[in-house]
């Protein structure tokens, strides 16, 4: 199954942190299909006053479930020095999320498919969109027709991953 993950931080060495999270992935039987150039944007939600993130999308090949693919996702986390428990939207190390597992609409208490907040985020949509244009929801409907609709949050392209 094709799925998608979204790579961010902004604490420490940022780039560093992407880099190393996609060699975990890979460590942890994750293959990357692909991954996006990376971003840096500004912080969202509820904290705002805080360093800018970067951000990044993988496309990865499993033959995992989602909610196993969600444990691959904390442990790298972990790994990486983020703590269980931090506030939500907050300064992080790494965050490591699953974004879309192919056509699979999904939802348990740890986890829901698609990502809720995916078309709210433009710095999620971009780097998503820049490895497949034509990325579409599970209901069919495209995700470049979201991307109009989220205003102007910053979002720059940067380097590759």
């Amino acid at each position: 199954m094709r799925a998608y993950l979204g790579l961010g931080s902004n604490e420490g060495d940022r780039l560093g942190a992407l880099r190393e999270a996609r060699g975990a992935l890979e460590r942890h039987g994750v293959p990357v299909a692909g991954a996006s150039s990376v971003y840096e944007t500004a912080a969202q939600g509820r904290l705002p006053h805080q360093a800018d993130f970067l951000n990044a999308c993988l496309a990865v090949d499993v033959e995992l479930g989602p909610e196993e693919l969600l444990d691959v996702c904390k442990t790298v986390e972990r790994e990486l020095g983020r703590e269980p428990g931090g506030a939500r939207h907050g300064p992080r190390p790494i965050d490591v999320d699953v974004l879309l597992a192919g056509s699979l609409e999904y939802c348990s208490e740890r986890l829901t498919l698609p990502h809720p907040e995916l078309t709210a985020r433009r710095f999620v949509l971009e780097p998503l969109l820049e490895l497949e244009p034509g990325l579409t929801l599970p209901d069919g409907s495209p995700l470049a027709a979201r991307l109009g609709s989220l205003g102007e949050q910053r979002v720059e392209r940067l380097d590759p991953l």
